[in-house]
């Protein structure tokens, strides 16, 4: 007997009157349901076509032929004509490797198309138009100063809790905050685990280096505030903002803290996961038997998240980066947080998340982003310079040089690196699966196109990823007017 109820286990006691039922039959009945709804959406997978089709190659020579071919249709060349052209259109064909599928979210693959456009556009403008107003943990904190929340702190008058307290805030808020950003992802419909991530990445780290850099060393509190400043030509007269201040010891002391707390309170909060084990004791308690609790345990760990992880090691490089001239005692601070974050980080990716197999490019951009710490620290010191010494001086207009040539040298490169062709790296598929068809394209496709899978082999090879194997997949998009017993 079980008790069906979901606060069953955490009120225990019988007087509390939650029915019991026969476990037997409850799991019986349960499995029958899900069976059914299963067998519904065989039914319907029939009329949903993905508009795709994958198929596998002998080798990878015969790949390299085939994607060749097809990627003049871009120039207005048609490729290679056969008896069936005509009838299947292969010139409205556009053509790519697969991505390896286990870095594909198959529930995401029908949403594609304008919808999927349409879901991107409108959740990113909302959390434009969110994070506009409430950009900085400063916002939280001025809002705490005007009910004395901080004030019992400040009343010990203990120099080392009234100078931490501040930063320990930044960084609790600072933690909270960009969750709204990673959150937002999820309910983009992303058709790889790969792309998703990588957005993660770029969205969470702008935002932080906004959010703990730019805006507070401005003294500003909010993109509102910036963007007043920036284009309207009252703001300063108006406005009490002292940027001579900018760059006092005490901004740079402030940023010193914040590294400090990241290093010692941020890693060893990433080692005690208290998130997670609140989220593990939650669903333990709500359990309703012990097989359930048992296979909670045994499906506690997740995957890491490279995502929001690069996002946060890049943001606490770039500061350590901007204030490595106009401050230089956080560059030993910003040396232990890396050797803290890579202890911790390499112990749970060994012994406490599941292995997580993402696209290679990931890690490229990952590393592409980082260029973004040494334009910082080149702004920071022209900006220094401006203000210290004059817009005129030789040191100033020598900053100034070097500055517009990082940002050349770095978007050169950028170039560079999307003009290279991409190469596929090795996965293995399993031998007992039905077929080889690797589904998901890279990017969601008009509605207007058709769906077919094609192709069986045990190995298979795909995008980003090549085979280790003797055989390869790409993708084929295929029109709609296309018969599906062609």
């Amino acid at each position: 007997m079980i008790k069906t109820h979901p606060c069953a286990r955490i009120f225990c006691c019988r007087f509390c009157g939650f029915e019991q039922v026969d476990a037997e039959q409850y799991y019986g009945e349960l499995e029958e349901k899900l069976t059914d709804e299963f067998n519904a959406e065989r039914n319907r997978i029939t009329l949903k076509r993905l508009d795709m089709a994958f198929v596998t190659f002998q080798d990878e020579r015969m790949t390299a032929v085939i994607l060749k071919d097809y990627s003049h249709i871009r120039c207005r060349k048609h490729p290679q004509q056969s008896s069936v052209t005509t009838v299947v259109k292969s010139h409205h064909w556009g053509i790519r490797y697969a991505p390896a599928p286990s870095d594909i979210i198959w529930e995401n693959l029908s949403v594609r198309g304008t919808s999927w456009w349409v879901r991107f556009i409108l959740l990113n403008i909302c959390l434009f138009v969110l994070l506009f107003f409430l950009t900085t943990p400063a916002i939280i904190v001025n809002t705490m100063d005007m009910f004395n929340v901080t004030h019992p702190v400040e009343s010990l008058k203990n120099p080392i809790i009234t100078q931490f307290f501040p930063t320990l805030l930044l960084w609790a808020f600072s933690v909270f905050l960009p969750f709204l950003v990673y959150y937002s992802a999820f309910f983009e419909s992303h058709w790889t685990r790969s792309s998703e991530n990588q957005l993660t990445m770029h969205k969470c780290f702008f935002f932080l280096v906004f959010m703990v850099i730019i805006l507070p060393s401005l003294g500003l509190s909010s993109l509102d505030l910036f963007f007043r400043w920036l284009f309207d030509t009252h703001f300063l007269d108006q406005a009490d903002v002292k940027f001579q201040c900018v760059f006092l010891p005490d901004n740079g002391a402030f940023f010193v803290n914040y590294v400090v707390t990241s290093s010692l309170i941020g890693t060893a909060m990433e080692l005690l996961r208290i998130p997670g084990l609140l989220v593990y004791t939650a669903r333990l308690c709500f359990a309703k038997s012990e097989p359930e609790r048992l296979h909670i345990k045994r499906s506690q760990a997740y995957q890491f998240q490279f995502g929001l992880e690069y996002a946060w090691t890049s943001c606490i490089f770039s500061v350590v980066m901007t204030y490595s001239i106009t401050c230089p005692i956080i560059v030993p601070f910003g040396l232990l947080y890396m050797l803290l974050k890579h202890m911790v980080d390499r112990y749970n990716i060994y012994y406490v998340y599941i292995p997580t197999k993402l696209n290679q490019r990931l890690h490229v951009a990952a590393i592409s982003q980082v260029v973004v710490a040494p334009i910082l620290c080149m702004f920071w010191l022209l900006f220094f310079s401006v203000l210290r010494l004059g817009p005129t001086r030789p040191v100033t207009l020598f900053t100034f040089v070097v500055l517009l040539s990082c940002i050349v040298f770095s978007f050169f490169g950028l170039c560079l690196k999307k003009l290279q062709p991409r190469k596929p790296s090795s996965y293995q598929v399993s031998t007992g699966s039905h077929s080889s068809c690797s589904l998901a394209p890279l990017h969601p496709l008009p509605a207007s196109l058709g769906c077919v899978c094609l192709g069986e082999s045990e190995t298979v090879a795909s995008c980003p990823m090549t085979l280790s194997g003797d055989s390869q997949t790409i993708t084929y998009f295929l029109p709609t007017s296309l018969s599906p017993d062609v």
